[in-house]
């Protein structure tokens, strides 16, 4: 399949939005079956992590999740590459011709 303007309108547009959300968010907590997937994926866990406790409500759900939750701090650099990655997908659209 070829791309095609709209669809590097649309990938400039999301990847704008995703870097977007990544400068507006200090951090992400993951839920118990992400962190349980990022340690068997990437490792143990680390300091970060250890001192990170469970949060009570998933501990009555049932699961006996006490394990700490995993905390992804993204960088600062990344939410700016991506919004600069997507406003050079939106102009190179822009300048592409109209399909058809």
């Amino acid at each position: 399949m070829e791309l095609n303007r709209n669809h590097y309108f649309l990938i400039g547009i999301v990847v704008v939005l995703l870097g977007v959300q990544l400068r507006m968010v200090d951090s992400y907590v993951l839920n118990a079956p992400a962190t349980k997937f990022v340690v068997e994926k990437f490792g143990s866990a680390d300091k970060q992590t250890a001192a990170n406790t469970a949060i009570p409500s998933l501990e009555a759900m049932g699961d006996g999740a006490s394990a700490p939750l995993r905390t992804v701090k993204p960088p600062i650099w990344a939410g700016w590459a991506a919004i600069s990655i997507g406003a050079v997908l939106i102009l190179h659209s822009l300048a592409m011709p109209r399909p058809g």
